[in-house]
This record gives structure tokens, sequence and C-alpha cells, in this order.
């Protein structure tokens, strides 16, 4: 098997390389047969939207070829990212979100063939050494076992669920505004199934 390297991406070589990241994403989320297409061009026009976002930062591992990839941006100091969170946000995370210190990790996909390397705690070593002092925040879809495990290997502890729609992996489709803002006109509390999303934490220091 090929060595592994790993490499930071601008977001101008982002953009250059979406093809390569769609096809790590068709390989990585294998999905349902014959939906391959629609699953890409759904995912590229996430990608684009989320390479837009504020200090968007990006790692790939590269082994003659894409095999994995890591990236996230800083969520708007408006605190619009948790709409949708369940409870009550606490005060730290809030005045964080205000100063600009909170980053969200997007999307975290390795092929299966390069899976228990080592490589996500890697992609995760190299992302994250610029954001020392950030709360970083991931959330997964709350039946993604292979995300929840990765995390909990990470040391990472859960923060809370979201109870607003959505599609994809880390979050990066998370629809912050349907169901909840429906709720807080009136409508009545979320169903099990509506409270699709988990989101983790990384531990202080």
């Amino acid at each position: 098997m090929a060595e592994v390297f790993l490499r930071r991406l601008t977001r101008w070589q982002a953009e250059q390389q979406r093809e390569a990241v769609a096809d790590v994403y068709v390989e990585a989320y294998q999905g349902v047969a014959g939906a391959e297409y629609a699953d890409r061009q759904g995912f590229l026009q996430r990608f684009e939207n989320t390479v837009q976002r504020p200090d968007f930062d990006m790692v790939v591992a590269d082994a003659g070829g894409l095999v994995g990839c890591l990236y996230g941006y800083r969520a708007a100091r408006t605190g619009d990212w948790w709409e949708g969170f369940r409870g009550i946000l606490p005060t730290e995370i809030e005045e964080r979100t205000a100063s600009g210190r909170v980053f969200i990790l997007t999307e975290l996909m390795v092929v299966p063939a390069y899976r228990r390397q080592g490589i996500s705690e890697r992609l995760r070593t190299l992302l994250l050494v610029r954001h020392t002092t950030d709360l970083v925040v991931a959330v997964i879809k709350r039946d993604d076992d292979l995300g929840r495990e990765v995390l909990r290997s990470w040391g990472w502890t859960k923060l809370g669920d979201f109870d607003s729609g959505g599609s994809g992996g880390w979050g990066d489709s998370r629809d912050s505004g349907s169901a909840a803002s429906a709720r807080r006109a009136g409508a009545v509390a979320p169903t099990p199934d509506e409270l699709a999303w988990e989101g983790w934490m990384r531990p202080d220091g």
C-alpha cells in the first residue's frame, strides 16, 4: 500500500480539487447503488458552499491520489450555527461564538482501504494545529456509529442534540432553519426522528 502524505489546501486549491474530493466522498460513503451521481452532485453543491465559509481550512491525505480529507470553517459570530440546538447552550460557548472562537469540523472522510491506520488522527492533528485556542465542534448524524467511534477515540465529549433536518456527513448540510423555526412559531416539540444530529466538542487543553 502506498505511503500516505498529508498536506494543507488553500481555498483555491480545494476548489480546483473538488472532483477528487467528491471521488473520496462517493467511495467513503458508498451510497445506495444507482444513486452515486445524485449523492456526488449534492456533495459538490455543499462543498462549494462550505469552501466559501469564513476561515475555511482543509487538509488531505494523499497516496498517489486523495484517500482522505478533513475540513471545516469558523462559525459566524451571530450564533446562527447553533439554530436547533436542544437545551440551553452553555454561556462559555455563547461567549466564544460571539468572539469568533468556534471552529466547525464539517467533514471527515477516509476511504475504506485506508481506515484504521491512524489517518483520521493525523488529519485532525494537522488541521487543528491552527486552532489550539478555539472551541472545536463536530456534528454527526445520530446513526453515524463510525463517526461516533472516531470522536470517542479522540477523547471528545457529546455536547448535545440538534433537532434540525439534513443529510450528509459531519454536519455539512445540516439544515439549521426548517424544523426549529416551525417550532418557534408554535408547533409541537420535535419527534425522536427529528433529533437526528449530535454535537460533539474537543476537550479544552
